[in-house]
């Protein structure tokens, strides 16, 4: 995460749009300490993003973008802004993440499962079809219960 160091500063919106967080959450990301304490403009008071600064930020947006925790986010920082780098700690918690993904991949699915075979049992009914309507009833009530299982597990 080292940046380019040319000297240019940028405001809270520049950085903002340039990497695709508001500028709240910039605000938010320093106050939970995700990002280290932005610089203060001497007369203003507004804060001054650096080349170092927008780098970092571009990261931590693609982290945010995988829907990692703030925790996470936080550790993930902290242990690239440190002068001896342990990788194993980027690959853990970029691992860890992947699973969480993962997981939620599968109860999407699911979810997607559940609604296919509620729309085949409608159309089962407006067809009159009633043994295939009574098959995906079956169908869909046992996907329920993987469901309802998946929310006990959150």
């Amino acid at each position: 995460m080292a940046g380019t160091g040319s000297g240019r500063t940028y405001s809270i919106k520049e950085v903002a749009a340039l990497v695709g967080l508001p500028a709240s959450t910039l605000r938010y990301y320093e106050d939970v300490s995700v990002i280290p304490a932005i610089a203060r403009d001497a007369s203003s008071g507004h804060r001054t993003y650096t080349e170092d600064d927008l780098e970092l930020l571009t990261w931590v947006s693609c982290l945010s973008a995988s829907g990692m925790s703030i925790a996470d986010m936080r550790e993930y920082v902290r242990s690239g802004l440190g002068g001896e780098r342990d990788i194993s700690e980027f690959v853990t918690l970029l691992e860890q993440q992947d699973t969480r993904l993962q997981e939620e991949a599968q109860i999407i699915e699911l979810r997607r499962e559940f609604l296919r075979t509620k729309v085949a049992y409608w159309r089962a009914i407006k067809r009159d079809d009633v043994a295939e309507a009574e098959r995906l009833d079956i169908d869909a009530r046992a996907l329920a219960e993987r469901l309802k299982k998946w929310s006990l597990r959150s």
